[in-house]
């Protein structure tokens, strides 16, 4: 055991975690560290029983009050399963660190792609198409998966970032505007769903079939449609790709909402898209500024954060074109 493996982690105790699910037998081997954010740490390793070799991955971090519990990604990623998405197969979650030292979830392993780069480079136009669509699938079905009685929450995300902002006691003259405005030309509310609430390129898995998995559900909770069409929409997920590609890189945005209402059997009001739209690239405007603002009071010194805090008026600078009748129709 090295010390990257944390605290509380070992081969010894993820075997204890798993002999109820895998056998009395089973042995862990290759545990290393994939990725360590702030919030959520990736591990992945192999689970050996009885001269069988499977690939899994563990996610752990502490709890907190922003993410949701790990009992509860499981739950809402079966249901998803079970309404047609493609998601990993979950072995187990617990809420308790009693096991391994932080709340944790196991699912195997999908062979893939995130990177968003390597994805644009490796596709042609059939292949955005294709993977285009099935992105509007799987939105459509974690849409129409159930979610009542697990627990899922409700957000309001014009109040939640307005209450992010002001929590950081910073704010600007176009995001103080932008708020008043969006506030004051809310369209009317539609139904409550299940929203995964960051589905984006980098949070998909791809192969050579396309999207062979949706990842990273942390922020699942009871919102309307339009707001996980949009942020898959906004320019940050397009990488770099020409605005004639807004959705996700992939392909145009009007393309993509016509592909969600055939898998959906729904129909997009555009002008609410476009509200949604707007309140998306806010978003990401205020999480730039909260990046910035980690950096500058010394929480995380990085470069990476610093960049990313720069890019809060290029965010400005987008919302202002989407109110004044830019960006894509």
């Amino acid at each position: 055991m090295t010390h990257r493996q944390g605290a509380g982690l070992t081969e010894e105790r993820l075997e204890a975690v798993l002999r109820p699910v895998l056998g009395e037998d089973v042995a862990v081997e290759n545990l290393n560290a994939l990725t360590g954010g702030a919030s959520r740490t990736t591990w992945a390793f192999d689970a050996v029983t009885a001269g069988e070799r499977r690939a899994l991955i563990l996610r752990t971090g502490p709890p907190d009050d922003v993410h949701a519990a790990m009992e509860l990604e499981a739950q809402v990623q079966q249901r998803a399963a079970a309404a047609g998405a493609r998601v990993p197969n979950i072995l187990t979650a617990d809420n308790s660190p009693a096991a391994l030292g932080n709340p944790f979830l196991i699912c195997g392993a999908i062979a893939g792609e995130t990177i968003v780069r390597r994805i644009q480079r490796a596709l042609d136009d059939d292949g955005r198409t294709r993977l285009l669509n099935q992105c509007a699938q799987a939105l459509a079905a974690i849409h129409r998966a159930d979610p009542d009685g697990v627990g899922l929450t409700q957000s309001d995300q014009l109040i939640e970032w307005r209450d992010r902002l002001d929590e950081m006691g910073d704010t600007t003259a176009t995001i103080e505007w932008s708020f008043r405005y969006l506030e004051a030309n809310r369209p009317p509310r539609s139904p409550l769903v299940l929203v995964h609430g960051d589905f984006r390129m980098g949070n998909l898995i791809v192969d050579d079939q396309g999207l062979a998995a949706v990842l990273d559900w942390e922020l699942v909770h009871l919102g309307e449609v339009y707001e996980d069409l949009a942020w898959f929409c906004i320019r940050a997920w397009r990488f770099g790709a020409p605005e004639a590609l807004g959705a996700g890189g992939l392909g145009s945005v009007e393309r993509f909402l016509t592909a969600y209402e055939t898998a959906s059997g729904t129909t997009v009001d555009r002008d609410a898209f476009r509200w949604w739209l707007t309140v998306a690239t806010l978003r990401w405007g205020v999480i730039c500024r909260f990046q910035a603002e980690r950096h500058l009071s010394g929480q995380s010194p990085s470069v990476e954060l610093a960049a990313i805090g720069r890019r809060v008026s290029e965010t400005e600078w987008d919302v202002l074109d989407l109110l004044e009748g830019g960006g894509p129709r």
